[in-house]
């Protein structure tokens, strides 16, 4: 049964920002990356950005590399604003990224006019074996909603952060039900005020699966034994400076898929 993870305590951390049709190529010899741009949109425009983004993306973005995924963001204080992914790519992919034969003007002239602000041009990078991401069926429709959490990491404590993330990861690995999750990491600085460093994802087929009882606590125990809780809870507090969530739901119209 799927379990709802992230109702759970302050102490999880799922991340993602992802694309689900490619995240199930887990590749340890590929570090899988994407590049994500928030974007917030005339409200008063919404249909004929709708139309531009989906014909702009269908055109330059509906494959490979470069393929582009669209969310909504539903929850917290960026809610109305979406998310426009690309990958999963490498560096040399921006190389040979649409530019030329129309891109650029078609996305200045048909989307940036009905934008009215960019933010966080950011590149992530999956954490291949923290992540369980295999587990995506790779159709990206089947898991629509992601749970998403972002982490600013206490820079005097951030040698305990991957032990924290592997000790999170093989308790997830052990509960009940399909519980899939990635691990990401901003592959640029973002200092103390930013502090979009990490991102956990949790990926869920419905709003239903909320309302299932999280088993994270119990697992954690039974992994790593009785007594050890209040000291993973300690761990978080000193490696975790703050952390908040977002919900992202995917728009297949959107989309180049």
């Amino acid at each position: 049964m799927r379990k709802n993870i992230f109702t759970l305590v302050i102490a999880c951390a799922f991340i993602v920002l992802a694309n689900p049709e490619v995240q199930a190529q887990e590749d340890s010899e590929i570090t899988p990356m994407w590049e994500a741009i928030t974007l917030t949109p005339d409200n008063t425009k919404l249909k004929i950005l709708g139309e531009n983004m989906r014909k702009h993306n269908q055109k330059y973005h509906k494959e490979g590399a470069h393929r582009a995924t669209v969310y909504n963001i539903t929850t917290g204080p960026n809610v109305g604003k979406i998310i426009w992914m690309m990958g999963p790519l490498q560096y040399k992919d921006l190389d040979s990224r649409p530019a030329v034969g129309g891109h650029d003007e078609d996305w200045r002239d048909n989307i940036m006019p009905y934008i009215k602000k960019m933010e966080h041009g950011e590149h992530w990078t999956q954490d291949v074996k923290n992540s369980n991401t295999s587990k995506l069926s790779g159709v990206v429709g089947d898991y629509p909603i992601q749970f998403i959490r972002y982490w600013e990491v206490n820079i005097d404590h951030s040698h305990n952060v991957q032990t924290m993330l592997e000790h999170i990861s093989k308790t997830i690995k052990a509960m009940d039900g399909n519980n899939i999750f990635g691990v990401y990491y901003n592959a640029y600085r973002q200092g103390t005020r930013i502090g979009r460093h990490i991102a956990t994802v949790s990926f869920y087929k419905n709003w239903t699966e909320f309302d299932e009882d999280p088993t994270f606590k119990q697992t954690y125990l039974k992994v790593h034994g009785e007594n050890s809780w209040d000291a993973f809870i300690r761990n978080m507090d000193q490696v975790m400076d703050n952390s908040w969530d977002e919900i992202w739901v995917y728009d297949k119209n959107l989309s180049g898929n």
